[in-house]
């Protein structure tokens, strides 16, 4: 064994540019549509927690246009696994005219159902 070095490696794993948003990675996004009746004026968001932003909303809790208008059910969402993803399909639905948004909601919910209850279940 004479001749033989001995020493010890300190080991540091590399950790991807990514692994510092990896609970965003492992996240569920939403982007939903509100709505003050069937046809009514309608409000479009996004979450990572659906249910807490829906109740925000059915208690009015939340500010701004949702409570200036009184906009509580919610008719439309869907998930996304990516927040830019999210994001980005917001934005799109915010600058589409009313009637696409009204086509989106009917898609999916033809009697404007509240699907809060859907979600909590």
């Amino acid at each position: 064994m004479q001749g033989r070095a001995s020493f010890t490696v300190n080991i540091h794993p590399v950790i991807p540019a990514q692994a510092r948003i990896h609970n965003a990675l492992d996240k569920t996004y939403f982007v939903y549509l509100l709505s003050i009746g069937r046809y009514g004026t309608l409000y479009t968001g996004v979450t990572s927690d659906l249910i807490k932003r829906a109740s925000q909303h059915r208690e009015s809790l939340a500010e701004g246009f949702r409570k200036k208008y009184d906009v509580k059910p919610l008719v439309w969402y869907k998930v996304h696994n990516d927040v830019d993803a999210a994001i980005k399909r917001e934005k799109q639905i915010k600058k589409w005219n009313r009637s696409w948004k009204i086509r989106l909601i009917q898609s999916q919910n033809p009697r404007w159902r509240e699907l809060y209850e859907d979600i909590v279940r």
